[in-house]
């Protein structure tokens, strides 16, 4: 266990260098790309001072984790060494896939017709649940990743064919979490670095090495993307990031079989979406009443005076907190 520790913090260690490397010449090419950040015009009124920062910065992370992860698999492919393996190839797949369908998005909200809006959510959402499904097929049938384990129960649970649904489910919840969760620098990549890190640790504990070192690689290349996202933010991951990152994150809990758990790694995450969905509700209930002042649930906190780096700081706290939880109750199991 202390070799993968060290082989694992070690690539996060690797991607982090070399992201923030090339990290400051990607933000003058999408500086020279005119990919700049829409703001929403209901939103606080102190993010008029984003107008214009360079989004689509989630490519530093994509492509310094398929970097690192194609080399080594590479070096594993041509050397004795096996550094990472096939298993990894799915969670790589699917950063890639989101992040190709959140650019598209992100084009399109800076470049396409929609300005300002993106891709239509309904066909956002198609292509979701498409390669959320595939994903599942090669999580059952390739990878025969554990269906479902139980803090305190000795055994996995088969779910059959309900599986399928189940964990396409999670991985497309997952996206649009981390999706909603974005809008503040510093929060997604901060709340995503500490999911990968905590499944991380519970690949370790249940000797999925490859997994391993592929979370880890992650959490560096987010560190990376962290070290120009922090306020005032000099570039935004956008849709190209946040996508990837939500969907890769349910892709890894599933392969852990520890999905159960997301909720609570995830917690901001999850009630982020709550509040969104409350807020809907709410307003439909009461025939134009708010629930919060706005939702999703970090600009609420916003509006009611708190800075945006406050915001990010507790939010970070209690994702902390909650990821800490999560480990621990993976570390339970029944006899």
């Amino acid at each position: 266990m202390i070799g993968q520790s060290a082989m694992a913090l070690s690539l996060g260690g690797i991607t982090f260098l070399l992201a923030v490397i090339w990290g400051g010449p990607m933000i003058q090419v999408l500086r020279r790309l005119g990919v700049g950040k829409k703001i929403r015009i209901e939103g606080p009124e102190r993010h008029v001072t984003k107008l214009g920062t360079p989004t689509m910065g989630g490519w530093l992370i994509v492509i310094s984790v398929l970097t690192v992860t194609v080399v080594l698999n590479l070096v594993s492919l041509l050397t004795e060494l096996t550094v990472l393996g096939p298993s990894i190839l799915l969670p790589t797949l699917v950063m890639l896939a989101f992040a190709v369908l959140g650019a598209i998005d992100d084009w399109l909200g800076v470049k396409g017709v929609r300005r300002g809006e993106g891709m239509r959510a309904r066909t956002k959402f198609f292509w979701q649940v498409v390669l959320a499904a595939g994903a599942a097929f090669v999580l059952k049938y390739g990878l025969q990743a554990p269906e479902l384990f139980l803090p305190n129960y000795p055994e996995g649970i088969s779910l059959g064919l309900w599986y399928l649904p189940i964990a396409a489910f999670v991985i497309v919840a997952s996206t649009n979490a981390v999706n909603l969760t974005d809008g503040l620098d510093g929060l997604a990549g901060l709340i995503a670095a500490t999911a990968f890190a905590a499944y991380g640790a519970i690949a370790m504990l249940q000797g999925q090495e490859f997994l391993v070192r592929f979370c880890f690689t992650v959490v560096g290349a987010i560190f990376a993307f962290l070290w120009y996202n922090v306020h005032p933010a000099e570039m935004f991951m956008g849709d190209t990031g946040s996508l990837s990152l939500g969907a890769t994150l349910g892709v890894v809990a599933l392969m852990t079989g520890q999905w159960i758990l997301l909720p609570v790694i995830a917690i901001i995450p999850v009630s982020v979406v709550v509040s969104v969905i409350l807020q809907i509700a709410y307003f439909k209930i009461t025939r134009g009443r708010r629930l919060f002042k706005m939702a999703p649930l970090q600009h609420h906190f916003e509006l009611l005076g708190w800075s945006e780096t406050q915001v990010v700081q507790r939010f970070w706290l209690v994702a902390l907190l909650s990821a800490m939880i999560g480990v621990a109750l993976a570390l339970l199991r029944g006899s």
